[in-house]
């Protein structure tokens, strides 16, 4: 069996957002309903043709990365822009930045964050 040649591979964006709210909210119903959240505002279609994946050792202090396909990046971020509540605690999902790659996340959004 052949590889997959690079050009038909999906491209991938990763999306850093944080969420700020007066509480701390857990990482575990955080991802659930952010992805809830994206299934109901892309539908499974959508979910599915974005590739959306909640990076899960990647959630700390309300910070975290959800990696997408690079055409559908401006979708995902508006389905995460429309999380209004966790646990019926009142949030807002702010995007922080995207990257190309995981490692750039990490060091340009992250880090930065961490810093301030």
């Amino acid at each position: 069996m052949k590889p997959m040649l690079p050009t038909l591979k999906e491209k991938k964006r990763y999306i850093v957002f944080e969420i700020i709210s007066d509480e701390k909210i857990s990482s575990i119903l955080a991802k659930k309903t952010i992805s809830d959240d994206c299934l109901k505002f892309l539908g499974e279609l959508g979910v599915s043709r974005s590739g959306l994946m909640i990076i899960s050792d990647q959630f700390k202090d309300n910070i975290g990365i959800v990696k997408a396909n690079n055409k559908y990046v401006d979708e995902v971020k508006t389905a995460l822009s429309l999380i209004k509540k966790i646990d019926n605690k009142k949030v807002i999902v702010n995007t922080i930045g995207v990257s190309g790659t995981l490692k750039k996340a990490k060091i340009k959004f992250i880090e930065k964050m961490e810093a301030k």
